[in-house]
């Protein structure tokens, strides 16, 4: 009896338990890269077509068992077709996730630059009372929403977000959303407004507009009042209103910029003690 508990906890084991959280890790950070884009239905689409097969089989339904068999199999390839830029994405979201350090320094010089553009461009439109809305993508996909405005795919500049803006010029009306490269993905965009009852009514359609966007996504939003110069900012259905210069630059970096010498997250306390129990062996 001894003996068998001392090989309880025996590689299968624990090759086991790291191929469950492997999955889990993978599974997480899918449902988050797709959530709010076209590849949503595609997955409830999948899921489907597996619930079919399984009855299916289970009802010896041979014929549609076959069918859904081909379907599958010749199906694959054209996913990986179709959604090409979503794979591509989220093969780059995996890339920047920190499981082990390296890229915090150069993550934050380039987080520090991206704010200080964004800076330079609220500083402008705000003293002259220009409006704005500028979205950024955080790790909600905005694909529904990309797809409504008109293309840029441009670094992001104080100068460019000033022209975009100017009043009665072709790309001042709708958002700015900014994807997680730090793009400007489009201009023009149409975002969804919110009917929450708490917004003042001394507000505007781009603040109702910076809200809905923050009820649906996690992406922050910022809005710079065309009648006062005030800078509002919005997230997960919040807003806060009015911000000074020091509060929005402050509230950006706690957002934005990888703390330097944070504390190791759960994947990379794992990535290291699986390495060192290896070592060991």
């Amino acid at each position: 009896m001894q003996s068998n508990g001392i090989h309880i906890f025996t590689w299968a084991n624990f090759s086991t338990i790291i191929d469950v959280l492997i999955i889990w890790f993978l599974v997480y950070h899918l449902v988050i890269l797709i959530r709010g884009t076209k590849a949503v239905q595609l997955a409830k689409g999948i899921v489907l077509i597996f619930v079919v097969r399984i009855v299916a089989g289970i009802l010896q339904l041979h014929t549609t068992t076959w069918l859904i068999d081909q379907i599958v199999s010749w199906s694959v390839v054209g996913i990986i077709i179709i959604f090409q830029p979503e794979i591509r994405r989220g093969l780059e979201h995996l890339g920047r996730l920190p499981i082990f350090a390296g890229r915090e320094d150069s993550e934050r010089t380039e987080s520090i630059k991206f704010i200080n553009e964004l800076d330079k461009a609220i500083q402008y439109m705000s003293k002259r009372r220009i409006g704005a809305l500028i979205t950024l993508q955080q790790e909600t996909g905005l694909d529904d929403y990309v797809e409504t405005g008109i293309k840029l795919n441009a670094d992001v500049t104080g100068e460019l977000l000033i022209n975009i803006f100017i009043p009665n010029t072709p790309l001042h009306d709708g958002a700015v959303i900014i994807n997680n490269d730090h793009k400007i993905a489009v201009a023009a965009a149409y975002l969804p407004l919110s009917d929450n009852s708490m917004i003042p009514k001394r507000l505007g359609t781009r603040h109702r507009a910076a809200v809905g966007i923050s009820e649906v996504t996690d992406a922050i939003t910022i809005v710079v009042s065309e009648e006062t110069g005030g800078v509002t900012i919005t997230r997960n259905g919040r807003f806060l209103v009015d911000m000074t210069r020091d509060e929005y630059m402050k509230y950006l970096t706690a957002e934005l910029v990888p703390k330097k010498n944070q504390a190791e997250k759960w994947y990379q306390k794992i990535a290291r003690k699986v390495w060192k129990w290896g070592a060991d062996r």
